[in-house]
């Protein structure tokens, strides 16, 4: 099911309640990433975990438990015993306070939208998303009509690569006329179901990426086993398709040192000339945020995960900063 109204383009999740379909080109979910508003943003940030900090942590656990009474994303972040937030509660934090829909859409939803380390999470996409464009645009007018293959992994929804290739589209409409496939290799199929309609949403008359040729590919995957994703990459080189591969809030936060290496040295073996993706930072801050909370990120900034691309055949090209995470755009070395 995917509905478009007039406002926002939507569609529907395997819930079946209806969520906006981010696209970051649009005003409504750009995140200004100007010098000046990214220090500002950089500073509310800072001044928010300071806040928290002051306040003992018995009391904060309890004040955060209430409130996920009240509000499907604390819920997700205080509630339970997962070690990581799932796909589509991570997509919700990401749609902006203004963006909200039900089920996400109560005061203390909302609230929490709007703060900014909420705003740093959509500052993430965007970034990964503009890196993977910039790292593809001259590769794809080079190749012309070779098909285009976006290797996703841990993706969820995959809205990253979808806003890529809204991004290379309104760079150069002819940049994305030929067969484009994203490939999502998540073991969860929630975050890939809504995705899939995201992309049938965008794809519809008038909406971002109308009129192209784009599918979308599940497939269930363990990073701790990379075999699957050696034999995909190796059949698409053969194909001599163009490969590009992302993981966004996923393999380099949350993934061993030894899947990360696997991964790549899988992704590098096919050909996969660019590979983009967040790695959790390295500061005081993130490290004690990680340890009031029972996520199991990693926090190597780019210091500890440079030697880990390398060993995977990769080194890092560039990086951009969003406080929380580094977002990193990899070449093979």
């Amino acid at each position: 099911m995917v509905t478009t109204d007039a406002k926002l383009i939507c569609a529907a999740t395997r819930a079946g309640y209806v969520l906006p379909v981010i696209d970051v080109a649009d005003p409504r979910f750009t995140v200004a990433d100007d010098p000046d508003s990214l220090r500002r943003l950089f500073d509310a940030a800072a001044a928010e975990e300071r806040r928290n900090r002051r306040m003992p942590k018995f009391i904060m656990r309890w004040l955060m438990k209430s409130a996920a009474k009240r509000s499907l994303m604390l819920q997700a972040l205080f509630g339970g015993d997962a070690t990581f937030v799932d796909g589509m509660s991570t997509y919700a934090m990401k749609l902006g306070a203004d963006n909200l829909m039900p089920p996400y859409d109560g005061p203390m939803d909302r609230r929490m939208a709007a703060a900014a380390p909420l705003t740093l999470l959509r500052l993430r996409t965007q970034q990964v998303a503009r890196l993977t464009a910039d790292a593809l645009a001259a590769e794809l007018d080079e190749a012309k009509t070779v098909p285009l293959h976006l290797i996703n992994i841990a993706g969820g929804p995959a809205i990253d690569s979808m806003n890529t290739l809204i991004m290379l589209n309104r760079r150069d409409g002819a940049l994305l006329r030929r067969r484009v496939v994203i490939h999502v290799l998540d073991p969860d199929d929630a975050g890939p179901f809504f995705g899939k309609n995201a992309l049938a949403a965008l794809m519809a008359a008038d909406a971002p990426l109308a009129g192209l040729d784009i599918a979308f590919d599940h497939r269930s995957y363990d990073w701790n086993a990379a075999g699957p994703l050696e034999v995909l990459v190796r059949d698409l080189a053969a194909s001599g398709a163009v490969i590009a591969a992302s993981s966004e809030g996923g393999l380099f936060e949350y993934g061993s040192d030894a899947a990360i290496v696997a991964n790549l040295q899988a992704l590098h073996a096919g050909g996969a000339r660019s590979v983009t993706g967040s790695v959790t930072s390295a500061d005081e801050a993130r490290r004690r945020m990680i340890t009031a909370t029972r996520f199991k990120l990693t926090p190597r900034g780019l210091e500890g995960f440079a030697p880990l691309a390398a060993r995977g055949g990769y080194q890092i090209a560039q990086a951009e900063s969003a406080q929380l995470s580094d977002q990193v755009l990899l070449r093979p070395l």
